[in-house]
């Protein structure tokens, strides 16, 4: 998108260095001009799953906005010496983006989640936000991303509803399988790739306490509430990754910055003698 800066590398994932309101911006000014996008919000879990799966890589090269859902690639891209702005949560951007939505009068559909998750979701959206209109939602049935009858039922849905904003609510990656077969399709709708933001918005689950968001600790308040489906993937996968990745920022740092000395000390060693040659020539 024209309108984005920049983006960082951490461990070969590309990320936007955006701040939420710049994403806002991004995705309010592309409807306005009729243009689409997708969105991606990678945490830890994600970046572990890209590094470990080529096949996947592919799903983070065709989104428009790469956004770092999760603390931990925060603080390795400072600790690198590449520093994002912020931590931009799909959970949060769900009501950002609806509130920027209403004030054009867009209208969202919701893919994901359950039925009454979803309606008490969009009952909420809407109360909050009341110019928002509310296109529709759609329920999968389980195993539906690998059923090419149940996709044709989903891009019939939305051609009918034809919404500016699609929230697509699944587990990764097959929410990004499914975006990424309707984005060809609807190059004018905006794709966000939320997970359980949904939930979350529908009341289903509670979010974890402001401070515990700001601090990283998000995954803590979760793993309390969910340990046996959790347990696995926060402390027997999450943590060692989590040191891999802020011990591969810190390294990242030390070879940009011995990069950088080894430049300068080439620099320093040319520049007197080119004075010199410089001063030959004249005489």
């Amino acid at each position: 998108m024209s309108s984005l800066t920049r983006r960082i590398s951490l461990m070969g994932m590309q990320i936007d260095h955006v701040t939420e309101d710049d994403v806002v911006a991004t995705i309010g000014d592309a409807l306005a001009r009729g243009e689409g996008g997708w969105v991606i919000t990678p945490n830890l879990q994600h970046l572990r799953s890209y590094s470990r799966e080529p096949a996947l890589q592919e799903f983070f090269e065709q989104a428009d906005l790469v956004l770092a859902d999760g603390m931990p690639l925060v603080w390795a891209s400072r600790l690198k010496g590449t520093p994002l702005p912020a931590r931009v949560a799909g959970s949060d951007l769900i009501w950002s983006v609806s509130e920027e939505a209403a004030r054009q009068g867009r209208s969202v559909l919701v893919l994901g989640g359950d039925r009454r998750t979803g309606w008490l979701a969009m009952r909420n959206l809407h109360e909050r936000f009341p110019g928002l209109r509310i296109a529709g939602m759609v329920y999968p049935p389980y195993g539906f991303d690998s059923d090419p009858y149940a996709l044709d039922r989903i891009v019939e849905t939305l051609e009918e509803a034809q919404p500016d904003l699609v929230y697509v609510g699944l587990s990764f990656p097959k929410q990004e399988r499914v975006i990424a077969v309707l984005r060809e399709r609807f190059p004018r709708t905006w794709f966000l790739g939320i997970g359980m933001s949904i939930e979350f918005v529908g009341g289903k689950v509670g979010r974890a306490p402001r401070w515990m968001q700001r601090s990283g600790l998000e995954w803590v308040h979760r793993l309390a509430h969910e340990p046996r489906r959790l347990s696995r993937r926060y402390l027997v996968q999450g943590l060692p990754f989590a040191a891999r990745l802020l011990a591969h920022g810190a390294a990242a740092r030390f070879t940009i910055e011995a990069a950088h000395d080894a430049v300068a000390e080439v620099a320093e060693a040319i520049e007197p003698q080119s004075a010199a040659t410089a001063d030959s020539q004249l005489a």
